[in-house]
């Protein structure tokens, strides 16, 4: 789930697209169309695990099955080429019926108009199962552009042997970050680390887990949006630096590795924690050396246990031919068994209550999803997500400022400068 990652770095990229095309479908109806016609509709599905592909077929076939009037034709879509290709699917009035994205993909999209309201059409149910915050991540003006189906949260995985042998016990709804500061040293040993942290891209990290301790870094919305760098915005990034410099117990080599190059050495014993994205589950389920044991530890804590949520996304296009019929298979597509099946083939949460209780009593919690579960019940829309042209300011500003300051070749004062004088840089 790389992809989700990269995606999420590019949260608010505008497209500029020359014209709004309808759907694939050759049948002349209106619009919403009629609940009773007979219809084929494409869905674009970006699944990519064996799992997860084979759940998703089965939701199809399963609804074709009880659905003669609407039928669904699965097509396999890449998240590697998604956003290019839709691009070019809304120019040539050739989108999907049903389009699989998310969020941070489709505020451009939005934006633009190429995608349609659901409001009127997703049943109540729908709206009622998923949290306020996460539908803000797939709104705009009170009106729902895309259904939030799976997210992604930052945990941190610990090597069960190494926490054992050092008395290190984590349980309960949370971890706070001074208890998990603690961990890392007393981990620590000669040539060993308490933590091994993939930050050479630190941005996506620090603004959503800067929601642990209310970092806002932006005030407003769109070009309108102003930068606010206070000491809050600056409490992630402070901590990370401690631990590195002072505490000695986060690697300073890992701070510029990518986000799963720290596996090998967790397996290897060398790092007794790492912090990455829940799906980092489904890689070490599949390649880490038999017999090694591990464990996801409860969220991190600040103030709260809030970070940033990026929902892959159902959505419609809005030229579509069939909109309320779409809408009807969305809706289909949201029940708690089928959310549960998709996001336990993914190791990701479901963005429904019923969903994630479903995949707690198909798993018993085991292979960390208990404390990953957890993890989802307060992700919500961040301040930076809506703002224009944070990529820009992301690619330039923050993540050059970022890597500077773990690098430990700048102090902190200097790191909140460059983050809120670069916004006046890049947002002209």
């Amino acid at each position: 789930m790389k992809k989700v990652m990269t995606a999420l770095l590019a949260v608010g990229a505008l497209v500029t697209l020359a014209a709004c095309g309808g759907n694939s479908n050759d049948n002349n109806s209106s619009g919403s169309g009629s609940s009773n016609e007979k219809v084929t509709l494409k869905f674009q599905s970006l699944a990519f695990q064996k799992s997860t592909v084979a759940a998703t077929k089965k939701i199809v076939d399963d609804w074709n099955a009880a659905n003669p009037n609407i039928q669904v034709e699965y097509v396999q879509g890449s998240w590697d080429s998604v956003h290019d290709q839709l691009v070019t699917q809304f120019q040539g009035g050739t989108a999907p019926d049903i389009i699989h994205d998310e969020s941070a993909d489709i505020t451009g999209f939005i934006n633009q108009g190429y995608l349609a309201d659901l409001s009127p059409y997703l049943s109540q149910q729908t709206k009622d199962a998923v949290s306020q915050g996460v539908w803000d991540t797939t709104s705009k003006d009170g009106k729902i552009y895309g259904a939030p189906t799976l997210l992604q949260s930052y945990v941190v995985f610990g090597n069960t042997a190494l926490l054992k042998a050092a008395g290190v016990n984590a349980t309960g709804d949370s971890l706070s970050w001074d208890d998990f500061a603690a961990d890392a040293k007393k981990l620590t040993k000669p040539g060993k680390f308490g933590l091994g942290w993939g930050l050479k891209s630190p941005t996506a990290t620090m603004l959503n887990l800067g929601l642990n301790f209310d970092a806002k870094y932006f005030e407003g919305s769109g070009q309108d949006a102003k930068a606010t760098v206070g000491d809050a915005e600056l409490e992630v990034p402070k901590r990370i630096h401690a631990m590195a410099y002072d505490d000695k117990s986060i690697d300073p080599t890992s701070l510029t590795l990518g986000g799963t190059d720290v596996l090998p050495g967790f397996y290897a014993g060398k790092y007794a924690m790492i912090v990455a994205g829940n799906y980092v589950a489904q890689q070490i389920l599949s390649e880490a050396p038999k017999g090694f044991q591990w464990e996801v530890l409860p969220p991190l804590k600040g103030t709260s246990t809030k970070q940033a949520a990026n929902p892959q996304t159902l959505s419609v296009p809005a030229e579509g031919k069939h909109i309320e019929q779409s809408a009807k298979f969305i809706d289909f597509f949201m029940k708690a068994e089928n959310l549960a099946a998709v996001g336990q083939g993914d190791q990701l949460i479901p963005s429904t209550q019923a969903a994630r209780d479903a995949i707690q009593k198909a798993t018993g919690g085991k292979n960390g999803w208990q404390q990953t579960l957890a993890s989802g019940t307060e992700l919500t829309k961040a301040p930076f997500q809506s703002v224009d042209n944070y990529p820009k300011w992301k690619d330039q500003i923050a993540t050059p400022a970022f890597q500077e300051f773990l690098a430990n070749k700048t102090d902190l004062a200097t790191l909140g400068k460059k983050l809120s004088d670069g916004w006046g840089q890049v947002n002209n």
